[in-house]
């Protein structure tokens, strides 16, 4: 059986080069402010994007908007985490919107501390 979550950095760079959105420059820098938060996080394709894990799913990129980077995350912890980057009250998922690279760098904080938490709980701590 092949491993659901395993680190295609290469996969996700190709796509990168690929990619065609008007909000390119926030993709790439939001995937390396998600990758740099922690050396375990692994990144893949998934649902057509960059999709990234550590032990459970962390996020995916919904690039489908053309205006805004949408960020599901997608992960069983994150019906207990509060965060005001985080949107929506499904059980197990959140959605993140980034409009631009000052909104970027407003929420990176944020971004970073939620991304650290969910890892947290998934190690069990």
């Amino acid at each position: 059986m092949a491993d659901l979550h395993a680190h295609r950095p290469q996969d996700v760079d190709r796509f990168m080069a690929e990619l065609d959105h008007p909000l390119r420059a926030e993709v790439a820098t939001l995937r390396t402010l998600i990758t740099g938060v922690d050396e375990r996080i692994t990144e893949q394709i998934k649902w057509k994007a960059p999709s990234f894990s550590r032990g459970d799913y962390i996020a995916t990129f919904n690039l489908r908007d053309r205006k805004r980077v949408h960020l599901v995350f997608h992960n069983p912890h994150l019906a207990t985490i509060d965060s005001p980057l985080l949107e929506g009250d499904w059980p197990d998922r959140r959605m993140a919107y980034f409009t631009d690279r000052a909104d970027v760098e407003a929420k990176r904080a944020e971004l970073e501390r939620v991304i650290r938490e969910i890892i947290r709980r998934n190690d069990g701590a």
